[in-house]
C-alpha cells in the first residue's frame, strides 16, 4: 500500500512539473532562440478576440508589480515602456521627445526626424532601427532583453507629404514587445493598410499604440479599419493631437473611450478592459 501511494505521488509530481514547463517555457539562450507567444496563440486560435476580462470592469484594476507593465506617453510617437523587471524601452526615439532617463532599448522609424535620431545616446544598450541600412534588405529584429522579447514587422513608407511614390520599401517597422504575458504593438509611422501576411506576422496584440493624424500617416477610415481588425483590448492614440477627435468618432459603441487619469498607465493580463477601450494618454 505504501509503495502504491509513493508511486502515485511521484506520478502526480511529474505531471505537475510537465504542466509547469508548458505554462512557463524557458527563456531563450544561444542554443534556444526566442519564440513569439503572440504569434503562436493567434495562429492556434484564428479569429478570436483577445480582450482579457477584468471582473470589476475598471481598466486600472490592482495587479502585482511582478506582472505589471508601465506605459508613459512622452510625446508625438514616443512611449516609455517599463517591464516588471525594470527593462525600459523608448519607442520612436528621436532628438525632440525623449524620456528623462536613458532607456535600455530604443526603437526608431526613419519617416522623418521626429521618429529617429542619427545620434542616439551612446549609453543606450540596444538601438533598433525600423529600416535596414543594407539596400534591398529589411530590418529583422528578434531580441530578448531581460523579461522582454522584441520583434518587428516591416511596412513601406511613401513620400512624407503624401505626394505619391514610394519613399522606402520596408522603411517602417511595427515593433512588438512581448512581456508579462502581454503583446504590445507600436505601429510606428504606418502609411499603408496591412496585408494578410502582415496581420499573420503580427499575431495577437493586447495593447496597440496607433498614430492618429488624419493623413500624414493614413486617413482615419483606413487607420480605424486596422484597429478594428487587430482587435486589441487597449488602444493608445499617439502622433497628432489635432486629429484625435476625428479618430475617436470613427468607432462605434463597441469601443469604450476613456482619458488616462495618471501619466503612467499600468497594464497587466488581469486588468485589461472587458470591452475594447481607446484610452487617451496624458499629454496627447
Amino acid at each position: 500500500m505504501m509503495l502504491r501511494m509513493f508511486m502515485l505521488a511521484l506520478s502526480m509530481l511529474s505531471l505537475a512539473a510537465a504542466a509547469s514547463a508548458q505554462q512557463a517555457p524557458p527563456r531563450p539562450s544561444a542554443n534556444r532562440p526566442p519564440i513569439s507567444q503572440c504569434q503562436a496563440v493567434a495562429q492556434a486560435v484564428p479569429g478570436v478576440t483577445f480582450a482579457r476580462f477584468d471582473p470589476s470592469g475598471v481598466q486600472l484594476a490592482q495587479a502585482s508589480s511582478k506582472e505589471e507593465v508601465q506605459i508613459q506617453y512622452i510625446g508625438h510617437s514616443t512611449f516609455l515602456i517599463t517591464s516588471p523587471e525594470g527593462v525600459t524601452i523608448a519607442t520612436d526615439y528621436n532628438g525632440i521627445y525623449r524620456p528623462s532617463m536613458t532607456p535600455d532599448v530604443v526603437t526608431m522609424n526613419n519617416a522623418h526626424s521626429t521618429h529617429y535620431t542619427a545620434h542616439p545616446d551612446p549609453a543606450i544598450k540596444h538601438v533598433l532601427h525600423g529600416w535596414s541600412d543594407v539596400p534591398g534588405e529589411k530590418a529583422d529584429h528578434k531580441i530578448q532583453v531581460g523579461d522582454v522579447y522584441i520583434r518587428n514587422v516591416t511596412s513601406d513608407i511613401r513620400n512624407r507629404w503624401g505626394g505619391g511614390g514610394l519613399l522606402q520599401k520596408d522603411g517602417n517597422s511595427i515593433f512588438i514587445f512581448e512581456v508579462a504575458g502581454l503583446c504590445i504593438g507600436h505601429l510606428g509611422h504606418l502609411h499603408y493598410e496591412l496585408t494578410e501576411s502582415q496581420y499573420a506576422e503580427i499575431g495577437r496584440l493586447d495593447v496597440l499604440m496607433v498614430p492618429v493624424d488624419g493623413g500624414l500617416t493614413m486617413g482615419t477610415d483606413s487607420m480605424s479599419r486596422i484597429v478594428k481588425r487587430l482587435r486589441s483590448a487597449l488602444i493608445l492614440p499617439m502622433h497628432q493631437p489635432h486629429a484625435l477627435e476625428q479618430f475617436l468618432v470613427a468607432f462605434g459603441p463597441q469601443f469604450k473611450i476613456g482619458y488616462a487619469s495618471d501619466p503612467v498607465i499600468r497594464v497587466s493580463m488581469r486588468n485589461l478592459p472587458r470591452q475594447p477601450q481607446i484610452l487617451v494618454p496624458q499629454g496627447m
